[in-house]
């Protein structure tokens, strides 16, 4: 492979290392900003969620800065978003300032979904173009159990540890920025939306150096060819989109009904309720990191060989048991073994869900619909895990633990209903063949 490719590819999936990092930082700071400022469950919720609120508006909107001011343009301002927003949150001197400078930088996670793969996608051999790809993937949850380890290095240095703990962040940020300013403009944006032939074939030409000049000009013109194809296009909330709409949008739900962004959020508070002390509960959330990125290989390595369907259904068996499992502890004070169970959770979710997901809504949907699609997925996802996070600490003061996690494990139930009855599967079949059966009429 071209080094050039590998380091570009890089350096656009080190947004997934800020998305993992800043989504969860927040977990080591958040006990600590709720007795310092006196918040209520209700502004707590809302303080945590504020950076998720961000993802969902960033998601929705990410594409159009990615396709009006080019790939490479929206990465170095998300690397700002993320720096300044760490800078913000660090020196936030009340709850609204806080809030404010979380949703900056959900603003540039949910960015940071759009632009980071769609910039590999296009630099990428077709050969080589879903490992390139992954590496956004891996990125998040290196992110998150840097996070983890970060807070957990950072509590005792005193009793401004959480301003430390979000404001470390700027460092990789604004390393990330730096890092873009060296990345070539892709060059399906300069040929596809610029029209800038002569900069798109230079691209062209660093990506293939050894390639005869003659293959390059032709694939510069058929990247213009169809760039500029006008085929005609049914309407998205069409009949025939019913069962693919409703697919992305159920796997998306699911997805956060499991909790996964609770546990992920506030696993220091849930292993406190189970007992463990602060510090203790800090290493045990390392431990969820970790956890998370040993699973995520292993998901990674079998959503080809055993399928997506596969996965989906061992997931959710690996929900319901250790859900249920964690209930059982804290309904009977056996909360000795909630962390085991925690950490059986967050390979449940590597495994099945967190492997699947993205992969499954971008098979789905038609060619000229898969956009709008991914949106639909994307959306749905940080809207509920924005909701899920902002009520999470309300239901654990007005409901027993067990009864928050057996609500997370009935949901799991309802999944694999669905799993086992509505999901086809997906693996090995031509995404031209999907559309046939997904769309007949």
């Amino acid at each position: 492979m071209n080094p050039r490719i590998l380091l570009w590819s890089i350096t656009a999936a080190l947004g997934g290392f800020l998305f993992g990092f800043d989504t969860v930082v927040i977990s080591g700071a958040e006990q600590t900003i709720q007795r310092l400022w006196g918040l209520s469950p209700g502004m707590h919720g809302l303080a945590m969620g504020s950076a998720l609120y961000g993802t969902v508006i960033g998601a929705m909107f990410g594409g159009w800065p990615t396709d009006r001011f080019g790939r490479r343009r929206t990465l170095i301002w998300i690397g700002v978003l993320y720096a300044v927003s760490a800078v913000w949150s660090a020196s936030a001197t009340g709850v609204f300032t806080l809030i404010a400078a979380r949703f900056i930088g959900g603003l540039g996670v949910g960015a940071s979904t759009v632009a980071s793969p769609l910039y590999i996608a296009e630099i990428a051999p077709p050969r080589r173009r879903g490992r390139l790809a992954g590496l956004f993937q891996f990125n998040i949850v290196v992110g998150i159990l840097a996070a983890f380890v970060s807070n957990a290095l950072l509590a005792g240095i005193g009793p401004s540890a959480w301003r430390w703990m979000l404001g470390v962040e700027a460092v990789p940020a604004l390393a990330y920025t730096a890092l873009c300013l060296l990345l070539p403009e892709s060059p399906r944006w300069l040929l596809g939306r610029k029209r800038d032939r002569a900069a798109g074939l230079q691209v062209l030409h660093l990506i293939e150096p050894d390639a005869p000049s003659a293959r390059i000009e032709a694939q510069a013109d058929e990247i213009l060819a169809l760039s500029f194809e006008k085929g005609e296009a049914g309407p998205f909330w069409g009949r025939l989109l019913r069962v693919p709409i409703l697919l992305a949008f159920l796997i998306a739900f699911f997805n956060q009904l499991s909790g996964i962004n609770a546990v992920l959020y506030f696993a220091p508070r849930i292993f406190e309720m189970a007992g463990l002390a602060a510090r203790a509960a800090l290493l045990q959330s390392v431990g969820v990191g970790l956890t998370n990125l040993v699973f995520t290989f292993v998901g990674l390595w079998l959503i080809d060989r055993l399928g997506r369907r596969t996965l989906l259904l061992i997931g959710s068996f690996g929900y319901i048991t250790s859900l249920g499992l964690t209930s059982w502890a804290f309904y009977t004070g056996h909360a000795a073994i909630v962390p085991a169970c925690l950490f059986a959770f967050i390979a449940a979710h590597a495994v099945g869900q967190g492997a699947v997901i993205w992969v499954f809504i971008s098979e789905i949907f038609p060619n000229r619909h898969r956009a709008n699609g991914q949106a639909l997925g994307s959306f749905t996802h940080w809207l509920f895990a924005a909701l899920l996070t902002t009520f999470f600490p309300k239901m654990v003061t007005s409901f027993a633990p067990g009864t928050v996690f057996l609500f997370f494990c009935g949901m799991m139930v309802l999944q694999l209903i669905w799993v086992a009855t509505m999901v086809p599967e997906t693996k090995g079949v031509p995404l031209e063949e999907i559309e046939r059966r997904l769309t007949r009429a």
